[in-house]
């Protein structure tokens, strides 16, 4: 099964829209894919950080009646973006804010806007110590360009009572993100444990929390390739309304 089918080394095609990605630092992967597939959404969605905006795309074409708020920090990143959407089926829902989240949470609040359903994020995670030599790309990994508090804090206050946070996160962070969401009133609802095959631990965690009374957190485990190293029946399951395969 092949992820995507390849146009060119700065272009991506799934099934309903096309991504160019010849500007931004961060490139579509794997992470992108998944928490696209899984993110809780609703009438209303902020992704922060929209890079490519594939995730932005992905919600909108997995709610048909949502609208899309597209929030992205780098001028690079807004110009693969733009395009994404201008030219995809979904333009009329999608809408792209040139800010940092910061500023834009700001700007929501002083204004007085409507709040959101649901938040997606593939946020920064990597401490300072480790920025990259390019500036996008430091504010694409790293949590200097938005600490998990700033992210937390921000989407609690701009979603609706019962809206949802969806994250992917990294296991050696994972604890920190989780205690942070539970001090600031989100609770966790779903937590997807995805493996690369079923013999390793699990390498990614999306996170769906919620905003509102707290419940029993649901687990799930997953493989994205069996044993033998073809691709899961759930990965191709899940994927199969995005990725252009050559068989299901």
């Amino acid at each position: 099964m092949r992820r995507t089918r390849v146009l060119d080394d700065e272009v991506f095609e799934f099934k309903q829209f096309t991504i160019h990605q010849g500007h931004a630092a961060m490139k579509v992967g794997t992470d992108s894919d998944l928490l696209g597939a899984l993110s809780a959404g609703g009438n209303r969605v902020l992704d922060i950080g929209t890079g490519t905006g594939v995730l932005a795309l992905m919600m909108a074409q997995r709610y048909p009646e949502a609208r899309v708020t597209a929030v992205e920090i780098d001028d690079l990143a807004v110009l693969d973006a733009a395009r994404n959407f201008s030219e995809s089926r979904f333009a009329d829902r999608i809408e792209l804010v040139h800010a940092s989240f910061q500023d834009f949470l700001s700007n929501c609040e002083s204004g007085g806007a409507a709040k959101f359903d649901a938040v997606v994020c593939n946020p920064p995670y990597f401490e300072r110590s480790l920025e990259c030599p390019s500036e996008s790309r430091t504010r694409a990994r790293h949590t200097s360009s938005l600490p998990f508090s700033v992210l937390i804090s921000g989407s609690y206050r701009l979603l609706n009572d019962g809206g949802s946070l969806s994250v992917c996160i990294p296991p050696e962070v994972m604890d920190d993100f989780i205690a942070q969401c539970r001090q600031t009133g989100f609770y966790l609802q779903h937590l997807y444990k995805i493996k690369t095959v079923p013999e390793k631990q699990p390498k990614r965690f999306i996170l769906i929390c919620r905003k509102g009374k707290e419940e029993e957190t649901v687990e799930h485990v997953f493989c994205m390739r069996n044993s033998d190293r073809t691709r899961s029946e759930w990965y191709l399951d899940l994927m199969q309304d995005f990725l252009i395969c050559g068989k299901l």
